[in-house]
Order: structure tokens, then sequence, then C-alpha cells
């Protein structure tokens, strides 16, 4: 089945998501660029920063879920009246004219094989513009693997498999892939130790994003037991201290510079 995403869940933890999309724009040094996309852009939350960061540029937010674009709209009238919001599919958008910088959040890991995807990207960027997006590179701890294990358990494996699952690439192999094609590039990675608080708060951190497709994927029978086990496996992995659970996050980041 497809899965469909709830912006609500989202947005629970929005100020931790939101930390690396403000990491990434501190390191792109654009000046009065023209147009700005956010390809990607989920519930526009971040997307209003692009409008702060640059109050004369075109931002325009794209994201393959109605929802999250609904949700967009919605918000957008009091946080950001400029920017414009599009039902958008990144695998095959294609801008009407190259634009000047193109933004990417916590997108491309759900795009298989996405760094073929990268010239196609750096193609929709105008001469001496930027790329610069962020992925997850934390999926191979016990938030992600747990998942995995218990969703290949009878009586859950007959209706998970072939489920959608993010996957990203270490920092060097987005370099070589990008400054293969001619571009200037900054990579790098970072690990945050988000403090969540709130009850089985690393279960409500993954429903809203990595393990989603899983939890829709399981008809309405087996549902609730999946969750009460994936909650009490995630809570043995991530024990509460007196201050809350320590969820450390591993994301990766990239800077390109087309030539001018």
């Amino acid at each position: 089945m497809t899965h469909t995403w709830d912006p609500a869940r989202y947005l629970v933890y929005a100020d931790e998501r939101g930390r690396p999309f403000a990491d990434l724009l501190a390191r792109v040094p654009a000046d009065r660029p023209r147009t700005v996309v956010d390809l990607g852009c989920g519930p526009g939350n971040l997307t209003t920063l692009l409008a702060e960061r640059w109050p004369d540029a075109e931002v325009v937010g794209i994201d393959s879920s109605p929802e999250m674009i609904a949700a967009a709209r919605s918000a957008a009238p009091g946080v950001a009246p400029g920017v414009v919001f599009e039902v958008g599919d990144l695998r095959d958008w294609t801008p009407a004219e190259p634009v000047d910088v193109l933004v990417s959040n916590a997108t491309l890991q759900w795009v298989p094989g996405h760094l073929a995807l990268l010239p196609r990207l750096v193609s929709a960027v105008a001469p001496g513009g930027w790329l610069a997006f962020q992925v997850p590179g934390n999926f191979g701890e016990p938030s992600h693997t747990i998942r995995d294990e218990l969703a290949a358990e009878p009586p859950y494996a007959e209706h998970t498999r072939g489920v959608a699952v993010p996957s990203s690439h270490d920092p060097a192999d987005y370099l070589d892939a990008l400054v293969g094609i001619g571009c200037t590039v900054e990579a790098w990675e970072t690990t945050y130790l988000h403090v969540l608080t709130g009850e089985d708060p690393v279960f409500t951190w993954v429903s809203g994003t990595g393990a989603r497709p899983t939890l829709q994927a399981l008809p309405a029978d087996l549902r609730p037991g999946f969750e009460a086990e994936l909650k009490r496996r995630l809570a043995e992995a991530y024990p509460a201290r007196p201050y809350g659970v320590v969820l450390p996050f591993r994301r990766i980041f990239v800077v390109a510079q087309l030539p001018a």
C-alpha cells in the first residue's frame, strides 16, 4: 500500500527536526538569489526560514504528500504569505527555469538509488547556484533496526514485506558524486543528542517518519500489538533518564555550488 503522512504527528518534535535544516542553511552563502526551492518541504514550517533568509526571492515549497502541502498552505498566510506550495515528486520535478538555490531537507533518503538522481538535481540549478541537502545517517541505530527486526517476525512479515524504508550514504559518497559532475562541495556529518520527553518519546518520533510506512502496512487487528512491542523494545534500548530520553541522531549534510 502507499503510505500517507500526518503533519501533526511529524511536527510533535518540530524544533528537534528543524535544527539540521537551520545548520544546513547557515552554510549556504548565496547572495540575493532570485529563486529558491524547498524540494520535499513537508508541512512548510521550515520553508518559511528560506523566505526570512532571502526576503526578495521567489520561494517555492514542493512535496509529494497532498496532506503535507495542505498543512503548509493552511499555515502560510500567517507566517510566510509570499511562499508558494505545490504538490510534486522530486523524482521527476523539473523547474521552468534553473533555480538559484535548491534545498532538500530529510527527503532524499526515501528515494531508492538517489545518488543517481543527483545529476538531474544539479541540472535544475543555475550556473553559480547552490544545491544543499541533508539526510539522516542513523539507519544502523536501534530506532531503525528494532523496527526492521520486529517487522520481519510473524505475524507481521507477510504484511510489511517490501514496505518503504529510508536509506542514505556517507558524506564521502555524496562528495565524490557531486565533485565528479563539476561541483565545488562541502560535506560533513553531525550527531545530535536530542533529549525527548513525554510518554514513549522515541516511538512518537519514529512513528511520524521512518516507521510510518511499516505501521500503515499492518492490518488494524495487528497494529496495536506491533506498536506495543515496538514501544517496549525502544524503551529498553533508550532508557529514561531523570531529564528525559536521549536519542542520538546522525545527520549527513551536503552543500554544492555549480561552476558559474
